[in-house]
């Protein structure tokens, strides 16, 4: 990806070695290995948000002063961080004249870094759950160890691998926006538990999407695409899809389960939005479109 020299966001609250605060961890308690890397491996709303009604707690770090390693941040990490914090600001851009052209004001999320453990204004959160995005507080979360997990485990490398990870949050911010998120969380609520997991496959297909409209967007912007990339990012998409995961944690794959749809399934949608760049590409939730 072509984003060496481009502006960073500012809206990065960096929580990296300052420990976790809030007492006993609620998320991953008794688990075992197997499984914390199963959760490891699935990007998603954080799973507090059930959980949890707790409020959002208060932003009292800085943001990360643009192309400066903050501190407590591992030198190591500084060029994760660096492109985490460039993506961010090219889906601020994007997103920003996404919703100027429909007449509204697009609110620009926080990411929060972490390392190991930290709380979230939907519950308490392990780098084992993978990154996530709380609706309460409007913030993303994301351990930068988990990019290498992902590389190492499941073979998905690449810049635009970890730019995937971050715009697929940022879509379910933008889903947050639009109202689709808590209609959604309340309808899931009322229902079966298999028709809950439909519609959280659906929820996660259209991030998928979003992350595929902010890539189109933003290279036709100011190109960023180079060769492999495009194949970097639908090789993440399959890498997380349910059914690839299932068959390497269990040996066999339950379709009731899935959460967050199949390999297939997520490797469609990012690609739909993607090719099209609308997010009128990206209705997940209209009869028959999950394929």
């Amino acid at each position: 990806m072509r984003l060496g020299g481009r502006r960073e966001s500012t809206n990065i609250e960096d929580r990296r070695g300052a420990g976790f605060r809030g007492g006993s961890l609620a998320v991953g308690g008794g688990l075992g290995t197997v499984v914390l890397i199963v959760l490891a491996l699935l990007f998603g709303v954080d799973p507090g948000v059930i959980l949890s009604g707790g409020a959002p707690p208060g932003a009292d770090r800085p943001a990360i002063t643009e192309g400066r390693a903050p501190p407590g941040g591992n030198p190591r990490e500084e060029p994760a961080r660096q492109l985490v914090a460039r993506v961010l600001a090219s889906s601020e851009d994007s997103w920003r004249d996404v919703f100027a052209q429909a007449g509204r004001r697009y609110e620009e999320p926080t990411l929060v870094l972490f390392s190991g453990a930290t709380q979230s204004g939907c519950g308490f959160a392990q780098a084992a759950v993978g990154p996530f995005y709380c609706p309460l507080d409007r913030k993303l979360y994301i351990d930068l160890s988990f990019l290498d997990d992902m590389q190492r485990r499941l073979g998905a490398t690449g810049d635009f691998a970890t730019a995937y990870v971050v715009a697929h949050e940022v879509g379910h911010h933008v889903q947050n926006l639009l109202g689709i998120l808590p209609r959604v969380d309340a309808l899931r609520r009322q229902v079966s538990e298999g028709q809950s997991n439909a519609l959280s496959v659906r929820l996660e297909l259209q991030a998928d999407c979003f992350a595929g409209v902010w890539a189109h967007r933003a290279d036709t912007a100011q190109p960023m695409l180079e060769k492999g990339d495009i194949e970097e990012g639908l090789n993440a998409a399959s890498a997380v899809g349910d059914d690839r995961i299932q068959r390497a944690s269990r040996g066999y794959v339950v379709p009731e389960s899935f959460t967050h749809g199949s390999s297939q399934q997520r490797v469609t949608w990012f690609r739909r939005g993607l090719q099209s760049g609308e997010v009128g590409a990206c209705d997940t939730f209209a009869d028959g479109r999950r394929q």
